[in-house]
């Protein structure tokens, strides 16, 4: 029989090989699975973010230095006087055309008679004047009428005086002849007075013509005074140049105001946005890009606009002290240009309370 050999206990008995890798222990397992989920989350996020930035950021070009701006109007009267009434409130929206202010047109309204007054009496001067041409044309062509009947006579008592001298008869006294000869004489100068008569009624006759000029210029000025006093009473009913609200208020009823003084400013429906963008913003910026706008007091809106139009000039250039560069002690700092924004619809003024010098953050998409 075959022996089994002995075995000591105290030994430990080895075992048998085998084929199969032990499993790793459980928790370096999840620390592995930790890692790649962590890794993939880090890729995701930073492709997140870069696709955010390729999408929202790298084709924009923004601003926090922007406000809303508008062209205000400021209303100042014509004419000088007390207000008597005192037809707006603040911050009120008027009409083009509508009465503000009201100034006392006693004044103005007397002025208005006056220079009717004027006119009526230039107007009877002017007639009196061409009436005067007629009467004295017909005493002009009465005076060549003397003229000539006076030449008839003159050549009659010529020929008479002639006659009688030539004729050698003493039938014919000499008494004859110089009476004759008187005639003649006296024929002559009435045909010389006669025409002096005929030239004074001519010069007559021009004196009218430039009498009737004159007051036909007398007719004008005074159809001008009374244009202008017409003027000055319609200039007392202060009116809105254009549609719009009305803001700084300066005036009450009963205060005496000047010509030119400001009275009340009105700002109107149009507006848009100034943004001072840096130099360094403005390589692709081009007139007609979209804007994407937003307004401080409305965050949760947002607006469309474009780019209407770019400065010729940084801001500082046309500021009221202009830096001086061409000194020792220069340090570069990177220049604002203004950049004109316009809104793409108008303002629903009926929700919104959009006035200018609200701060706004316009993003221009420059590519």
């Amino acid at each position: 029989m075959e022996q089994k050999p002995a075995t000591d206990p105290g030994i430990p008995t080895p075992r048998p090989a085998t084929s199969e890798v032990s499993a790793p222990p459980p928790q370096r397992r999840h620390v592995r699975v930790g890692v790649i989920i962590g890794v993939v989350a880090v890729l995701g996020i930073a492709a997140a973010g870069g696709r955010y930035y390729l999408l929202n950021v790298a084709p924009y070009e923004s601003t926090d230095d922007a406000f809303v701006e508008s062209y205000v109007t400021y209303v100042s009267p014509r004419v000088s006087g007390p207000v008597v009434r005192l037809l707006v409130n603040d911050n009120q929206r008027v009409k083009a055309g509508d009465v503000l202010v009201e100034i006392d047109p006693r004044d103005y309204q007397t002025q208005s008679n006056q220079a009717g007054a004027d006119l009526a009496a230039a107007q009877s001067h002017l007639l009196q004047a061409r009436a005067q041409i007629t009467v004295d044309q017909a005493k002009a062509e009465q005076q060549q009428a003397a003229v000539a009947v006076a030449q008839a006579i003159a050549e009659r008592a010529e020929a008479d005086r002639k006659r009688y001298e030539s004729v050698q008869s003493p039938a014919i006294s000499a008494s004859q002849f110089d009476l004759a000869k008187s005639q003649a004489k006296s024929g002559a100068a009435s045909v010389e007075v006669a025409r002096d008569q005929a030239k004074a009624a001519a010069a007559q006759l021009d004196l009218d013509r430039a009498e009737v000029e004159t007051a036909e210029a007398q007719v004008q000025q005074a159809q001008a005074r009374l244009e202008q006093a017409a003027l000055n009473l319609s200039y007392t009913k202060v009116l809105a140049p254009k549609d719009g609200r009305v803001t700084r208020r300066t005036i009450e009823e009963g205060a005496f105001v000047q010509t030119g003084q400001d009275l009340l400013a009105i700002v109107p429906d149009q507006l848009w946005v100034v943004a001072n963008f840096k130099e360094t913003q403005l390589t692709r910026m081009r007139p007609g890009q979209p804007v994407i706008i937003r307004i401080d007091a409305y965050p949760d809106r947002e607006f469309k606009g474009k780019v209407d139009s770019l400065q010729a000039g940084s801001g500082a250039r046309f500021s009221l002290l202009p830096p001086e560069n061409a000194v020792g002690n220069f340090v570069k700092v990177v220049q604002r240009v203004p950049v004109k924004i316009i809104f793409d619809e108008p303002l629903n003024e009926s929700e919104l309370d959009i006035a200018p010098g609200m701060s706004v953050e316009p993003k221009v998409r420059v590519k």
